[in-house]
């Protein structure tokens, strides 16, 4: 599998990963798709504390064990559970920060974080305390990088300007590409690289799944009608679900895509971009015509 580095990090990611969170908690079957996934040359795999309330990278620690060096292992920090409350409460403070990821660590099984990502973050949070947090991190030798996971566009300028994150982990697929106009052109001249979430849109771009309801500004019509035209760009060697991972990895700003899978068969549909040709600039063209530019705005 092709590797990209991660903005200007020391990582080097394969362009294919792995996002964790709908892996289930059933330990045999999770453990068993990430070592599948490893098997086949992923290398980034993308979890959080907040996922099943740290089931999830209890889980990928388990995968793991015995294989760490061959992982680029990234997971995020904000989310903070209370005890005795349901849900979670939203804290970047250093503090927090520095506390939860001592949690993630054992957790996951290791003494080190590839890639600690904060996972929000709004305009309204201690941002310069949030930064020195990670650079401490970073400095201690607890962590190798740190980026943010954000769709709120003025958020990621702050930190785009301000801090040393090797990446943006952003929601960016065929059907939203709103981070088009405004988050990949800064990011690709500011070199932090790009992670592509949701490249397949929860299954509404997936092989054989015909979707049952609209996503974000498409009805379900006109998602019916989209696919139908992507079909017409596919081709023996690239089905609907590898047009829509290469699709995402198409613009220069992004480094790696890490859809989800819950099964072998989504895992290998999904691997099997990596083996399908990229797509040109004027495939590409053709995708942006028959798709549209999201009226549904961006978070502040």
């Amino acid at each position: 599998m092709k590797k990209n580095r991660l903005g200007a990090s020391e990582l080097y990611v394969g362009e294919i990963g792995l996002g964790c969170m709908s892996l289930g908690t059933e330990e045999t079957k999770a453990v068993a798709l990430i070592g599948e996934a490893l098997d086949r040359g992923v290398t980034l795999l993308d979890t959080a504390d907040l996922y099943d309330g740290g089931r999830n990278e209890e889980l990928v620690g388990k995968a793991i064990s015995g294989r760490r060096e061959q992982v680029v292992l990234a997971t995020k920090v904000g989310n903070r559970r209370v005890p005795g409350q349901e849900g979670w409460t939203w804290d970047a403070s250093k503090s927090y920060i520095l506390s939860a990821v001592r949690d993630s660590l054992k957790r996951l099984g290791t003494d080190y974080i590839d890639l600690y990502q904060l996972h929000g973050g709004t305009l309204d949070d201690p941002i310069d305390d949030t930064i020195e947090a990670f650079e401490q991190l970073k400095r201690e030798g607890v962590i190798r990088a740190y980026g943010i996971s954000s769709i709120r566009p003025n958020v990621i300028r702050e930190y785009a300007a301000r801090s040393g994150i090797a990446s943006v982990m952003n929601q960016y697929s065929i059907v939203d590409r709103r981070a088009e106009e405004t988050v990949l052109p800064l990011l690709a001249e500011k070199g932090i690289g790009v992670i592509a979430r949701g490249p397949v849109a929860s299954g509404a771009l997936a092989n054989g799944r015909e979707p049952a309801k609209g996503v974000l500004d498409y009805e379900l019509d006109e998602l019916v009608a989209l696919r139908g035209a992507l079909h017409r760009l596919t081709s023996p060697a690239r089905s609907l679900s590898q047009l829509a991972i290469r699709y995402s990895l198409g613009h220069p700003a992004v480094a790696a895509a890490v859809p989800g899978a819950s099964s072998r068969e989504q895992l290998l549909q999904n691997l099997a971009a990596a083996e399908a040709p990229p797509l040109s600039d004027a495939e590409l063209e053709a995708i942006r015509g028959v798709s549209k530019a999201n009226r549904y705005a961006l978070h502040r």
